[in-house]
């Protein structure tokens, strides 16, 4: 389960798709970037092999919710 999950645009010109995301995940913080592609780029460890597909899911699923679904 995700905790604490935060986003914010990653360019001052809201114009500019992409965004930093951070969240929580079994006491590990993680941070990335999620483009308008719905790709991620991992700016801190990335999550294991076992959790990242779950994972990733996850933050599509938020994304479009918080950012798209506007």
């Amino acid at each position: 389960m995700l905790q604490h999950f935060q986003f914010r645009t990653l360019f001052d010109e809201k114009t500019l798709p992409g965004w930093v995301f951070s969240f929580y995940y079994q006491q590990v913080k993680y941070k990335g970037i999620y483009h308008s592609d719905g790709s991620i780029d991992w700016q801190s460890k990335s999550p294991d092999e076992t959790d990242i597909m779950n994972l990733e899911k996850h933050i599509h699923d938020l994304m479009i919710y918080h950012v798209y679904d506007q």
